[in-house]
């Protein structure tokens, strides 16, 4: 198989803080060489792993850092359906900025009326995305009927159009019950300015007069902006459920620290997971302090959830992750985002043990670039999230002063 190459951006990183998201680039730009693989593909489906399809497609598997893509770099383009594995289309939908895109997974599925397709996760709510929906209705989605539509979490980029799908092929949304109360409750809470106590949370971080002004100033309820209105109604996505889809059947597997309750879908019999969000190949999903619950722990549901992963999952299981391209190899990503994460929680209470600091003062131990103005608020997120993290597991402590809270090695 020819060598390509590849180009990836080492960290790029989701968040949602209050009511808005925020998009923001961690980078250091390194050209990554995938060398020819050493390992056979996991034979799941022979779609991806027969040797004949991938040469008849130009299609060469690639390996790097441990994970093996089995169609290499290969994605469909903006409202094109790729045929990825029986019953399994691919597409993508463009997402405002560095991130670039979502991928949309479309499975073959039946229900009383007869033969259709169900959507999982569905972009956001605005013209570019719509349109390349509207492509894919026209083109290789023409004549086809959509049966559900199912989103794993409540972020914009994968429930934004979910209302919009949803009214429009009049069919039900299928949703963790805690992921659609908080977009339904997202989508609802928009002011003319943030509230009192969520001001006071930035200040508790260790934002400035100034920055606290200009947060204010910007109103609140952004979320809504690239959401179109959530239906009132949903099925429920519960830990455990197996629900069928066309011919093949998923188990819902949860994971928590990047939202409450993010729903995967696992087909173990056939070796897949469509993991949203909980496992990217080459970026991390963020991990932050919500507005919503300030004295939470969602690095330790993260680093939790990793650990429940590992456990449950084939290590040659075939993820479909929501952004990047399908690969395998889920424990060594898993570890590797694990240990990530506490090698900064081991820099930061080193850290802590010289001088107490506040979340604002630890962004030079986090992050591998300069943190200005464009990626404050989730710089403050996340530092907040690894603050907390050594606070509840008592290898920190908190001393709130002026409504300010400073963070030490523990008495």
């Amino acid at each position: 198989m020819q060598v390509r190459r590849l180009f990836f951006n080492r960290t790029i990183k989701l968040l949602h803080l209050g009511a808005a998201i925020f998009y923001a680039v961690i980078m250091t730009s390194d050209t990554m060489t995938l060398g020819t693989s050493t390992q056979t593909p996991p034979a799941h489906d022979a779609s991806l792993t027969d040797l004949e399809y991938l040469d008849q497609h130009g299609l060469d598997a690639k390996e790097f850092k441990g994970l093996t893509y089995p169609i290499g770099d290969h994605a469909p383009e903006y409202g094109e359906l790729f045929p990825l594995a029986a019953g399994i289309g691919w597409t993508r939908l463009p997402v405002p900025g560095l991130l670039n895109h979502i991928n949309i997974w479309l499975l073959d599925d039946e229900d009383e009326k007869g033969e259709g397709v169900a959507i999982v996760d569905t972009g956001l709510n605005m013209g570019e995305s719509l349109k390349a929906w509207e492509k894919l209705f026209t083109g290789d989605l023409d004549g086809r009927r959509i049966t559900r539509v199912i989103v794993t979490h409540f972020h914009p980029d994968h429930v934004g159009a979910a209302g919009w799908l949803c009214e429009k092929h009049g069919v039900r949304l299928w949703m963790n019950r805690t992921e659609w109360l908080m977009a339904r409750m997202l989508t609802a809470d928009v002011r003319d300015e943030p509230p009192q106590e969520a001001l006071d949370q930035m200040r508790f971080a260790g934002w400035d007069a100034e920055r606290v002004e200009n947060l204010r100033k910007r109103g609140w309820g952004n979320f809504a902006k690239a959401v179109a209105p959530i239906p009132v109604s949903h099925v429920r996505l519960d830990e455990g459920a197996v629900i069928q889809v066309g011919k093949r059947n998923w188990r819902i597997l949860t994971g928590g620290g990047h939202t409450p309750e993010h729903a995967c879908l696992v087909d173990e019999e056939n070796g897949v997971i469509i993991a949203g969000d909980q496992i990217l190949p080459r970026i991390t999903s963020n991990v932050s302090v919500m507005t919503s619950e300030p004295t939470a722990d969602p690095l330790g549901e993260w680093l939790d959830s990793i650990a429940k992963f590992r456990a449950v999952l084939a290590e040659d299981v075939l993820v479909l992750p929501a952004h990047g391209y399908p690969f395998t190899g889920a424990h060594n990503r898993l570890d590797a985002l694990a240990a990530g994460h506490h090698d900064r929680l081991d820099a930061l209470e080193k850290a802590l043990g010289e001088k107490p600091m506040r979340a604002v003062d630890t962004f030079a131990l986090l992050f591998a670039r300069k943190i200005d103005d464009s990626v404050y608020g989730l710089a403050t997120g996340e530092a907040m999230a690894h603050l907390r993290h050594l606070e509840h597991t008592g290898r920190a402590q908190l001393d709130v002063k002026d409504g300010v809270g400073w963070f030490s090695k523990p008495s």
